[in-house]
C-alpha cells in the first residue's frame, strides 16, 4: 500500500499534468477560432469567383480547357493527404488513414503534415512530394501545392487528383473526407462545397446561377483567356480552403482531447485526495490509540 508521501507526490504530479493539458486546451481553442475566421473570411471572395466562373462557363467552350477535361477512369490517381504535424489530437489522423487505406489503396500521395507522411512512408506507399504549412495557414503556401498538383495533371501523369483531409463538421465532429480536385467538374461550379463544414454554423448559400448569368461581364482580352487564368486560381483557392478546414479540425480535436485529459486528471486528483485523507485519518486514529494505550498502561 502506498504511504502518505507517495500519494502526495502523485497528487502533485497529476495536478501539474492537469495544468499543462488545460493550457493546451485553451491554446487549441484560440487557434481553432483563428482557423474558423480564416475559412469564413474567404467565403465572399469564393462566391464572387464562382459567379465569374459560372458566367464564363456558359460563354466559352468547356472542353477547350485541359483542367475541365474528363478522362477515362483507368488512369492513375494522385491524392493530396492533409494531416497534422503534432499529435495529441485524438483519433483524427487514425480515422483519415483508415479512409485512405480503404478508399484509395493504390493512389500515389502528396502529403502535408508529418504524422501521415511517416505512417504511409513506413507502409511503402509511393510518396511524390511533401509540404510543410505554417499555422495559421498563409494563402501563399497553398500556391506551390496547387501548382504541383495541376502540373502533374496537365502532364497526364495522373487522370484524377483528389484531396483527403479531416472536414470540420462541428467542434465535436471531424469527418475524414475525400474530394475530387481535378479535373474540375464544370457542372459543380457555383455549388456550395460539401467540405465547407463551417457552413453548418454560418449560413452559406450556393451561388445564384441566374444572377451570375444575368451580369454583363466584359472580358479582356477574351473569355477563354480569362478562364485560363481563373481556373488555376480556383484550384489554388480550393486547396487553401481544405488546408484551413483541416487545420480547424486539428485544433478542435486537440481541444476536445485536452479537455478530456484535464477532466480525467481532475477526477484522478479527487480519488487520490480521498485515498490520502483516508490513510491520514487511519494514521491519526492509530496514533490516538497508541497514546491512549500508553496512558492506560501508566495508570
Amino acid at each position: 500500500m502506498a504511504n502518505l508521501r507517495d500519494i502526495r507526490r502523485r497528487i502533485k504530479s497529476v495536478k501539474n499534468t492537469a495544468q499543462i493539458t488545460r493550457a493546451m486546451q485553451l491554446v487549441a481553442a484560440a487557434k481553432m477560432k483563428k482557423a474558423q475566421d480564416q475559412a469564413l473570411a474567404g467565403r465572399d471572395y469564393a462566391d464572387l469567383l464562382n459567379q465569374v466562373l459560372v458566367n464564363l462557363k456558359e460563354n466559352v467552350d468547356e472542353e477547350a480547357h485541359p483542367l475541365l477535361e474528363k478522362r477515362d477512369g483507368g488512369g492513375k490517381e494522385l491524392v493530396l493527404v492533409i494531416s497534422t504535424d503534432k499529435g495529441l489530437c485524438g483519433p483524427l489522423n487514425t480515422n483519415l488513414a483508415k479512409k485512405i487505406r480503404a478508399d484509395l489503396p493504390d493512389a500515389d500521395l502528396v502529403t502535408v503534415g508529418r504524422k501521415l507522411r511517416i505512417q504511409f512512408g513506413k507502409a511503402g506507399r509511393n510518396m511524390v512530394a511533401d509540404f510543410e504549412v505554417k499555422d495559421p495557414v498563409p494563402f501563399g503556401e497553398a500556391r506551390p501545392i496547387a501548382k504541383l498538383l495541376t502540373q502533374l495533371f496537365l502532364e497526364k501523369k495522373y487522370d484524377k487528383v483528389s484531396v483527403a483531409f479531416s472536414n470540420f463538421v462541428s467542434t465535436l465532429n471531424q469527418e475524414p473526407t475525400v474530394v475530387q480536385l481535378l479535373p474540375i467538374a464544370a457542372d459543380k461550379l457555383g455549388e456550395k462545397r460539401s467540405y465547407e463544414g463551417m457552413g453548418n454554423e454560418v449560413k452559406v448559400d450556393e451561388t445564384n446561377h441566374t444572377a451570375a448569368l444575368s451580369k454583363d461581364y466584359l472580358f479582356e482580352p477574351s473569355g477563354q483567356d480569362v478562364l485560363d487564368t481563373l481556373l488555376p486560381l480556383y484550384v489554388n483557392f480550393q486547396v487553401y480552403q481544405m488546408l484551413v478546414e483541416s487545420r480547424a479540425s486539428e485544433h478542435s480535436a486537440r481541444m476536445v482531447a485536452m479537455k478530456g485529459a484535464t477532466d480525467n486528471a481532475n477526477k484522478f486528483i479527487k480519488e487520490l485526495t480521498l485515498e490520502y485523507n483516508k490513510l491520514r485519518q487511519a494514521a491519526i486514529t492509530a496514533e490516538l490509540l497508541e497514546i491512549t494505550t500508553a496512558m492506560k498502561a501508566m495508570e
